[in-house]
């Protein structure tokens, strides 16, 4: 099983008193120390217009943090592809590639937010076509071919370069929820990541994903099937009183995106998490390093094995030295277990 770090948003929990400029030099050293502590990857998320100023931007940063490190993955998790001018983003991702030594991974979704299509002046309806344009438009780009698009975007027979450090360019990887979106994935993608999932749910969405594989003459070991897991490790036993307000507000967030477009910084605050707190507990994997990795080990045994899990460590306001305490704990005692 190979392990990621993420997701890093850069967001302002309200009453965090750092700066943005010190959250993203916060998340270079991070990502630093997820590779020094034996992380496989490590992920960017995006949004757009809020108000806790989540990160809009995932390729500088990962280009930023290329230069601060040496092995560890790169990956976009998720990228909302339909937002980018296809060709400009098979140059802008090439670049990536080329400054990390063919380290990106590419994560793509199609997004859901109509406020953040509204306002870049992309139609919301038929993001899935523009979406499955864009992988597309990416591989044509990436194999020397002249571009000419697809069915939504079409070029005049365009040659982009310079090409990827990895031969075809880095691996697309598409995050999906819904049977039809991760079929599509099997079809057209080089991985599934999965969200919000049991090991359950998840052995039967990787099985969708591989029926397309299958059907398309693809081999599995083409195939990577990856998932996001909120958890956090901790040796002693107040993991969840550690971390709850942060998981709290992540989750709420999104619930307050749409508001969150009109308001300015700071960040409102949540309200208490109240009734929340049975449901928020259940859908995380917290507690000490031996039941974290155990819960793990339950998805890619799922799976069938071979699984790319990205642990959701990175909590928006948690406390700087908690926070990397607990990136150690997951780093020396959570990754062994689960290689072991």
């Amino acid at each position: 099983m190979d392990v990621g770090f993420g997701l890093i948003s850069c967001q302002r929990y309200p009453g965090d008193p750092r700066s943005d400029e010190q959250l993203y030099h916060e998340a270079l050293s991070l990502s630093e120390e997820a590779e020094r502590l034996g992380f496989d990857s490590v992920w960017l998320t995006e949004h757009h217009f809020v108000d806790d100023s989540y990160m809009p931007s995932l390729l500088p940063v990962a280009a930023a943090i290329a230069a601060r490190t040496e092995r560890i993955r790169i990956g976009t998790g998720l990228l909302l592809a339909p937002l980018y001018e296809p060709v400009r983003l098979a140059e802008d991702a090439a670049t990536v590639d080329l400054l990390s030594g063919g380290r990106l991974v590419l994560g793509l979704g199609q997004g859901w937010r109509a406020e953040e299509f509204e306002a870049l002046r992309v139609p919301l309806i038929g993001r899935h076509r523009r979406l499955e344009d864009t992988v597309a438009t990416l591989r044509q780009a990436w194999t020397g071919e002249l571009v000419t698009g697809g069915e939504v975007t079409s070029y005049p027979g365009v040659a982009v370069t310079p090409a990827p450090a990895q031969p075809g360019g880095p691996p697309i990887w598409i995050g999906a929820m819904e049977e039809p979106a991760i079929r599509r994935t099997g079809r057209i993608a080089d991985g599934f990541i999965a969200a919000e999932v049991t090991p359950e749910s998840y052995a039967m969405q990787v099985g969708w994903a591989r029926e397309e594989l299958e059907r398309a003459g693809r081999l599995r070991e083409e195939f990577t099937s990856a998932l996001y897991v909120p958890t956090f490790a901790w040796e002693e036993p107040d993991a969840w009183e550690r971390v709850a307000s942060h998981y709290h507000y992540v989750t709420w967030k999104y619930e307050d995106m749409a508001e969150a477009r009109d308001r300015r910084p700071p960040p409102s605050a949540p309200p208490g998490i109240g009734e929340r707190e049975a449901a928020l507990r259940a859908s995380m994997i917290v507690g000490d390093p031996e039941e974290v990795s155990a819960r793990i080990r339950q998805f890619d045994e799922a799976a069938g094995g071979g699984v790319h899990c990205i642990a959701q460590l990175y909590w928006p306001g948690l406390d700087p030295g908690v926070q990397r305490e607990a990136l150690a704990v997951f780093g020396e005692r959570v990754i062994p277990a689960l290689r072991n």
